[in-house]
Formats: C-alpha cells, sequence, structure tokens
C-alpha cells in the first residue's frame, strides 16, 4: 500500500524575512524585498539592483557545539542550515537524531537515523571572485591569446582557499544537513534550475510514498548575486534592468514586464510517513497528494512554446493526485516576470483547465521575494500551506498594465480571501524542466 506523506515542519530564509511568519506577514502586506544590490559593486552591470537576505547569522540557529562544524559553509549552504533548523524544530525532531528530547526540549519518540534522509534541489554556492579573477588574468597570455594553465594553477594554490573551493560545490548543502542532524538514510541532491526544490520535493515524497524512509527533510538553496552570476543572466537577457525603479520592477504577467529579480535564499519542509507523524504525535500541516515531472527536450533557456513539458508535468501531478481541474483552489505560478515565461505558463494553465481557466485565483510571489533560482520552488511551495491554512492567497504585486497574453486571475496588488483546501506549485526551470506538486488541507 502506498504510504501517505505529510508536512510536519518549515522554515524559510529569504530577503522578506528569516522565518515562516515574518516572511508571509510581508508578503500579505506586499512589501517588497527588491533593493540596490550591495554584496558586490554592480555599477557597471546592466542591473544594479536584486532581492537580498540581510540580518542573518546562520550560527545563531544552530547548537554552539556544532558551530565549528559548519563554519567553513557557504552563503548558500548557511541559508539552508538555518532554513533547516526551524524545520527541524517546528516538526520536534531531535538534534541530532539519537537524543532523548527534542530541540525544544520537550519528549519526543526519535525515529530510527537510518529511516530519516535528504532530498535538496541546492544550487553551487558563490564562486570566491577576486582570487579566481586573479588567477585567470595574471595567467592569460595576450601573444596566443589562451590561458597558460601551469602558471593558473600555481597563481590558484597560492590565493585560493580550498574549504571555499569545497563549499562551492552543489552538493555540499546536503552534506552539511546530513551530519548536522546525524542523518543516515536516502541523501539525494538535485540542480535542476529554477525547478531543483520542487523536483526535490517531489522525489522525496516518492521515496516516502515506496516506504525507503519514515521522513526527508527536504528543499532548496541558493546565491547567484555575485558576478559571474548576474554576468550570465544579463547576457541572457533575462533579468529586468529597471534600475531607476527597483521595487516596481518584478512585474509578472504585466504587459511592461522586462525580465525577472535575481533573489537568494533558502527553504526547507520535512515530509513524513502519516503512520510516523501520528506516532510521535506532531501536528500535520499540510498533505503533498500530486506529483508530475517532465521535460520539454526543447531549447537550453526557452520553454517550448505550446508549453508541452508543463502542461504535460501539471496533467501527471493531477492525475497522481486523482483530482480533476475543477477541484484545484489555488495555482502558485513560476511566474518570473519574463516575456517567455509568463505568456506559456499562462497558455498551460489554459491548457490544462479549459473554460474554467480564468476562475481559478493564479499568483506569483516573485514579484515580491525575487526569483530565488533553486530554492524558489520550495519557498512557493511553503506559500501554499499557509494559503490553505489560513484560507488566503497572497498577490501578484505590480500588475498595472493588462497583458492580451495573460489573461487569468492574477490576484493583482492585494492578497485575497479564498476557500482554499487545494493548491498547486508550478516550477519550470531552464533546461526544459517542468514540475508540479500538489498539496492539500489535512483531513483522516
Amino acid at each position: 500500500m502506498t504510504k501517505r506523506v505529510v508536512i510536519t515542519g518549515m522554515g524559510i530564509v529569504s530577503p522578506l524575512g528569516c522565518d515562516v511568519e515574518t516572511v508571509w506577514k510581508r508578503l500579505l502586506n506586499c512589501e517588497c524585498a527588491v533593493s540596490k544590490t550591495e554584496i558586490f559593486d554592480s555599477e557597471t552591470f546592466p542591473t544594479q539592483f536584486s532581492a537580498q537576505v540581510t540580518d542573518f547569522d546562520f550560527l545563531e540557529y544552530l547548537p554552539e557545539d556544532v558551530h565549528d562544524a559548519h563554519k567553513s559553509a557557504s552563503r548558500n549552504t548557511r541559508f539552508m542550515l538555518g532554513a533547516a533548523m526551524q524545520a527541524w524544530q517546528q516538526a520536534k525532531l531531535p538534534c541530532p537524531l539519537g537524543g532523548a528530547k527534542g530541540s525544544s526540549g520537550s519528549e519526543v519518540q526519535c525515529p530510527s537515523a537510518d529511516r530519516v534522509g535528504v532530498y535538496l534541489g541546492a544550487g553551487e554556492g558563490p564562486v570566491d571572485f577576486g582570487p579566481f579573477i586573479a588567477a585567470t588574468t595574471e595567467a592569460w597570455q595576450p601573444e596566443s591569446n589562451e590561458i597558460d594553465w601551469v602558471k593558473w594553477a600555481q597563481i590558484a594554490l597560492e590565493q585560493m582557499d580550498p574549504a571555499k573551493e569545497l563549499e562551492q560545490e552543489p552538493n555540499m548543502p546536503v552534506a552539511h544537513i546530513a551530519r548536522l542532524f546525524g542523518l543516515l538514510g536516502p541523501t539525494m541532491s538535485c540542480l535542476t534550475a529554477c525547478a531543483a526544490s520542487t523536483q526535490a520535493i517531489g522525489e522525496a515524497t516518492e521515496l516516502i510514498r515506496n516506504g525507503q524512509a519514515d521522513i526527508i527533510i527536504t528543499g532548496g538553496a541558493h546565491s547567484m548575486i555575485h558576478p559571474l552570476g548576474v554576468t550570465g543572466f544579463n547576457r541572457l537577457t533575462a533579468l529586468s534592468t529597471r534600475n531607476d525603479d527597483p521595487q516596481t520592477s518584478s512585474r509578472p504577467f504585466d504587459k511592461e514586464r522586462d525580465g525577472f529579480v535575481l533573489a537568494e535564499g533558502a527553504g526547507a519542509l520535512i515530509l513524513e510517513d502519516l503512520d510516523s507523524a501520528k506516532k510521535r504525535g506532531v501536528p500535520i500541516l499540510a498533505e503533498v497528494i500530486g506529483y508530475g515531472t517532465t521535460a520539454d527536450a526543447f531549447r537550453v533557456t526557452d520553454q517550448h512554446e505550446d508549453g508541452r513539458g508543463g502542461t504535460a508535468a501539471v496533467r501527471m501531478a493531477l492525475a497522481d493526485a486523482g483530482l480533476a481541474p475543477s477541484d484545484i483552489d489555488y495555482i502558485s505560478a513560476h511566474g518570473t516576470g519574463t516575456s517567455e515565461n509568463d505568456s506559456i505558463e499562462t497558455r498551460i494553465i489554459h491548457n490544462v483547465f479549459g473554460d474554467i481557466a480564468g476562475d481559478i485565483p493564479v499568483s506569483s510571489v516573485k514579484s515580491m521575494l525575487g526569483h530565488l533560482i533553486a530554492a524558489a520552488g520550495v519557498v512557493e511551495m511553503i506559500t501554499c500551506v499557509l494559503a490553505v491554512r489560513d484560507k488566503i492567497v497572497p498577490p501578484t504585486t505590480n500588475l498595472t498594465t493588462p497583458d492580451p497574453d495573460c489573461d487569468l486571475d492574477y490576484v493583482p496588488n492585494a492578497p485575497r480571501k479564498v476557500p482554499v483546501h487545494i493548491a498547486m506549485s508550478n516550477s519550470f526551470g531552464f533546461g526544459g524542466q517542468n514540475n508540479t506538486v500538489i498539496i492539500r488541507e489535512f483531513s483522516e
């Protein structure tokens, strides 16, 4: 028998705040996290703003006796450690596994460490930019128009920090989480661009459904607000360049949209077999009931014009959940604010929902948070859980000029009370990765 999968913990580190309730309150207040980039000097870049995490010290979230084990963690991993600890504590799990008491000090039943795993959609850490560029420029041979790689290696050996080079690898957030909590179960990481953490949630759900784990901490983390990250997206013309008005630069589904806003952060969920959650006596926040995953098999950056991959992923998730399109009360859109994504996602929703497409509230919190890349999906999934809990959906802000190609109900500029019982979250990544997860209000 397939096991039921529920959510028992959530955590967020984001540009709008470093805990779930603060972020939710600010989203419902239509607050914007976008400002001038301070992490590096962006004055010569086409895009000089972003959504940055501020006032965050990851060590405040960790037990003092493990600080040394994680002090070399890169920026994205630090975000993940903070979000994961929040989720872990809400789920009343002991840290590390094997302790007699939970993180809050309350008595809990300790699950077996080999039945608890981690599955993250985590991006690479920030490049140690100064030493990397120094090695590259000093080793450049203008006469031959080539790099002297022996000289490059010599300079790199002298100037680069081995710990920083290791910590930028995308597998390191998983390694830190497993070590922090003493997890011996399935340990996996994927990096399918902007769809990564949604894919991690979906595949972690499958692991629990199939009996390979009882509990999995899932989600994702990313930070690409650095010179190479911004350069890459600027060269793709994917970022907004509205430097004169950063606060309204993220405009999903608006006719005047000109690209997405780069953000950073992390989100974490504790997924748990329903029987395990009941046995431990912990509150259940929602149930994961559907997952769909497909590829466009089209281009590196663009979605297929007809939305064929995204359409198939949404239909797969509905079939997995045993639902009809009319059962969905709210759709958390990928909604990046690029011309192609927003119009194609609108087409996908029309493809699947047909005549009722315009009746379903659809919104994009990227309008306020920016685009957290690999971490975007999990943070948006958390907002779905909160929408189900509070029966209110967050808005799409900065939506003032209607676009004929985007003709759905995007909940413009103000939150709305909606009887949300079932919510769907879409994530569509560069490379043509499409992932959809459906949750519902928990009931026996």
